[in-house]
This record gives structure tokens, sequence and C-alpha cells, in this order.
């Protein structure tokens, strides 16, 4: 086992001992269905000049003076590939992605492995020890916490669980995916929180709309506002589809008037609409802060063909809690609890097992109002309803509350209405 810092400055020789420079980097390459990559060249400079040769010169790369097999003028010359990496330009002092932690950490060391003559990078390291290495305080430190028996524990990454934030001439990332995708919402909008604007909108790239829209609803609006700043406004339209009406209405309402008005005109009419509603309340009123999509049944139903068509139509609902019982008025009659509902006898109608005392709001009703109005009855939505009691959204209980708890807080609190 090598540290990448222990070996950079080395002295670099041929076999008689004649010296060609010191050693600058070492290049890596990942190799197909194999989780680390192999260090396949070295960097040595000589006068400023650097020349990469190929690690199948290098007799010893662990001794305190690297040794390769020819003269400097017999040494074979390294082409550089596409993909190769050069651990200390691209990787060591750089910000990476730990998907496994899902967090953004500074690369203060890189850990290499001896198989069968062939060193492969193994473990990245983002803790102090890397640090005190470089510095040349390692053993001193060590040597102190055994003294006073103390732990260092390393704080080591697996290559495979990281992500370079590699950025070519057109300021790229190399970010699969599939790997993202495996990360919940929230840790993605962790990540991106902890990186510039250009390296947050390649994330971005590399998601899916269903995962963008869903990690933008993890952000605050402003964050919103300028993740989509750059976004063509076709890719705009298209995530708004996909984020909750509220949400998107939200995002809307902090972009510039002629963008929201244009991103309006490019969705599909039904959630235009829904939006443009929306848009049309007090920002800090209950139908401001309400979503439109929820779940609800006819009064006619049994409770076996409830649970059918809510499988069938309530695939959008922000949440499946509460079902609210509605005539094709949309006059709110009732509500029910998926608990009542899974226990309910499967012929018993839904209008006997609902409660008909509905707690409802108003849509000019304060914000405020409306998160009093869930903490007093625990309620984990409360349905927003006009002058002739029609529904016309509901708000949940995280949006209520967004003025007594701050947002920040909110946003980490777990969704159990999901």
């Amino acid at each position: 086992m090598a540290f990448l810092s222990d070996l950079l400055g080395r002295k670099v020789t041929d076999m008689d001992g004649n010296l060609i420079g010191k050693l600058n980097d070492l290049v890596a390459r990942e190799q197909p269905n194999f989780p680390h990559p192999t260090i396949d060249a070295v960097v040595v400079e000589a006068n400023h000049q650097q020349r990469t040769i190929p690690f199948t010169e290098v007799v010893s790369l662990l001794a305190p003076t690297i040794i390769v097999r020819h003269p400097v003028d017999e040494l074979p010359t390294y082409e550089l590939a596409e993909d190769d990496v050069l651990l200390s330009r691209d990787v060591l002092d750089k910000q990476i992605i730990d998907t496994d932690g899902a967090r953004v950490v500074r690369v203060n060391d890189l850990e290499l492995v001896r198989i069968r003559g062939t060193f492969y990078v193994t473990n990245v390291d983002a803790g102090q020890m890397g640090i005190l290495r470089r510095m040349g305080l390692e053993k001193p430190t060590q040597r102190l916490a055994t003294t006073f028996r103390k732990n260092l524990r390393p704080s080591t990454i697996p290559w495979d669980s990281v992500e370079l934030l590699r950025h070519d001439q057109f300021m790229r990332l190399r970010v699969p995916a599939d790997k993202l995708a495996e990360l919940h919402p929230a840790d993605v909008a962790e990540i991106i929180s902890d990186l510039n604007r250009p390296e947050s909108g390649q994330v971005l790239d590399a998601l899916n709309m269903e995962q963008l829209a869903d990690t933008l609803e993890e952000v605050e609006t402003e964050f919103q506002a300028s993740l989509v700043e750059g976004m063509s406004d076709e890719k705009v339209a298209d995530v708004l589809e996909e984020m909750e009406p509220d949400e998107a209405a939200d995002l809307l309402a902090e972009l510039p008037e002629k963008r929201s008005r244009e991103l309006l005109a490019l969705m599909e009419a039904e959630e235009a609409a829904d939006v443009r509603m929306l848009l049309t309340y007090p920002e800090d009123s209950a139908g401001g802060i309400m979503t439109t999509q929820f779940a609800w049944v006819g009064p006619n139903l049994t409770a076996e063909e409830a649970i059918s068509f809510l499988r069938e139509h309530a695939s959008e609902a922000e949440t499946l809690f509460y079902v609210y019982v509605v005539d094709d008025e949309k006059h709110l009659l009732g509500v029910f609890s998926l608990n009542n509902l899974v226990f309910a006898p499967p012929d018993s109608a839904v209008t006997e097992f609902m409660e008909i005392r509905v707690k409802s709001v108003r849509p000019l009703d304060n914000q405020d109002e409306v998160a009093q109005l869930a903490a007093k009855y625990d309620l984990l939505a409360v349905p927003v309803v006009d002058d002739d009691n029609i529904i016309k959204g509901i708000v949940t209980a995280d949006d209520a509350l967004d003025k007594i708890i701050p947002t920040a807080w909110k946003k980490r609190l777990p969704r159990f209405y999901h």
C-alpha cells in the first residue's frame, strides 16, 4: 500500500543511477468491468519540462528512488487518452461526489495498492490524516495519538463510490446518471448545494425529468430559480409539468414575469391551467400554497371499488393518507383515511366510514390560519374549499407549517404522509 503524496517529488533515475527528473504525476486508466483504475504511466519533470513514460518502464515505484529500465534518450513516450486521469492534476485537492455518503468532499490523498505487479487506485482519503501526511506530520500525530490512547480513524472512500468532477473544455462533468438515480432526491439536492453553478448544472443534466423535478422540489425556491436560469425553456417547461403544481407555481413566481408567461405557454394545457390558478392567489394564502393533486372518490363507491378507483386514478396525488369524497360537481362531502379504507368491509359504502365533519379552509385564508388548524387537529393535510364548498385543492402539513418551522428545517423533515 502507498499514498500518492508519498511518491510525488521522488527522484527518477535509470538503471545506472542517472537522474532523469522527479515524479510529477501518475496516470490512471479505468478498466472495463473493474472498479479500480490501473496506473498506466508516470509523469516525470526535469528542467520545467514534463514527459509521460509508460508504466511498463518502471522497475520500482515504491523505492526511495524510482527506477526506470532505459536511459532518458531511449524511453518511449506514453500517449495520453481522453479518459486518462492524472491523479495529482485531476483528483488531488479537487472536489468529488461521494455517491455512497451522498456528499461532496475534498480529496486530500489517494491510496494505491500493488497486486501482482500492477498498481491500482483503491481509496480516496478525504480526512485529516491525508492533510497531515502531505505536511509530513502523519507519524508525529500518530505517536501523539498512541501516547494519549486516541484512535485516529481514517476517512477513506472506495474509488468505486466516488465520481470525479472532471471538466473538459466545455465544462461537462463525468457523472453517470445510473449512480445519481440510486440517490434520494434530497441527497442529490445536498450535493448540488455544495457545488458551484456550472458543476451543479451539469449534475442536474445527468438526471431524467422526473429525477430533476424531484430534486428541485427539495431545494429553496430562490435556488431553484438559479438552477434553471441556464436551461432551455423547453426543458424547464417539461420539468414544471413533472413537479407538484404548487411547487411549479412557486418556481414560476420566482422567475421574471416574461419568462414565466413563456414557460406556461409551453406547458401542457391541463398542467398549465392548474398552475395558472394557483398563481392567482396571494403567496402566503391557502390557495397560494395548496396543491391540486389530491386523492378523491365518489360517494356511491364501495370500499373495494374505491381501492380500484384510487389504484387507477390517484397515482399523481401528493398524499394518499387522506381520501376526499366529492360529488360530480366536486362538492366536498367527507374524508376518510387510507387506514379506514383498508380495514373497511369490501362491500361497505364509503359514506358509511367517511368523516362528514371535515376541517377545511378558504383559498384566501392566511397561511398562519392553515398552520394553526393543522397543528390543532393534528392534520397531515387540510382541504381548501370555496364559498360553495367545492374543493379546490389541499395544503399538506409541511407547506402549512412553513412559517412556523424554518424552511431549511422543514425540507429535512420526513414526509410521513407520502
